[in-house]
């Protein structure tokens, strides 16, 4: 149904919803502590050396590097209901039905958005680069965190970043498409971050 892959492991999705894992045991190769909690598997998400997996009640399992998400115990209790879940390099964000999010993982990687919490609510999608996670709310608004230099920090374009329609990422930048076909860039400049030498050419995207 699904394959998945860290740097050193890959998850597959069987037809009956349980999931089989191989490559490096402490990259998420080796899911046997979990084993018998991969029923009705839905999706599986992965970080560089940890995977999460979405079944079809709404709760997750997680296995691999507990630095890099594969310890979600310090949220185990509220991932209930999860409707998405992206990945950082080192971190997951787990979008809720309520429209809240919920991140585990390397803090430094977007595993502690804490900082941003009370402005994550109506959440719609989450985007994320090696280090940081962007979220679009349903009033077409922004929110990030994690590293600055991964685009962390959108502040500089804030006022810019609305009626945000859909957002990509490189390892160290983002791009939002807005609803009048307009680009906002924001990140490392040397991974797409400055987009002001075609910002012209820009429209009508």
């Amino acid at each position: 149904q699904q394959i998945q892959a860290t740097e050193r492991a890959f998850a597959a999705i069987l037809a009956d919803g349980s999931v089989v894992t191989w490559g490096d045991a402490e990259n998420g190769g080796d899911s046997s502590a979990v084993q018998d909690q991969l029923r009705g598997v839905q999706q599986i998400q992965a970080t560089s050396a940890a995977f999460a997996a979405i079944l079809e009640d709404g709760s997750v399992v997680t296995w691999g590097d507990a630095g890099c998400g594969g310890d979600s115990s310090a949220v185990q209790d509220q991932l209930k209901g999860v409707q998405q879940i992206q990945a950082s390099a080192g971190a997951f964000a787990a979008i809720l039905a309520d429209g809240s999010v919920l991140t585990w993982g390397d803090a430094k990687n977007g595993g502690d958005s804490r900082a941003v919490q009370d402005q994550l609510k109506g959440v719609q999608q989450i985007q994320s680069t090696g280090m940081a996670f962007a979220a679009i709310l349903e009033d077409g608004s922004i929110v990030t965190w994690g590293i600055a230099d991964f685009g962390g920090d959108s502040s500089a374009v804030r006022d810019q970043l609305n009626g945000v329609m859909q957002i990509q990422a490189t390892h160290s930048a983002f791009a939002a498409i807005l609803e009048d076909g307009s680009i906002v860039t924001w990140g490392h400049a040397g991974y797409g971050g400055d987009s002001s030498a075609v910002q012209r050419e820009l429209r009508f995207v």
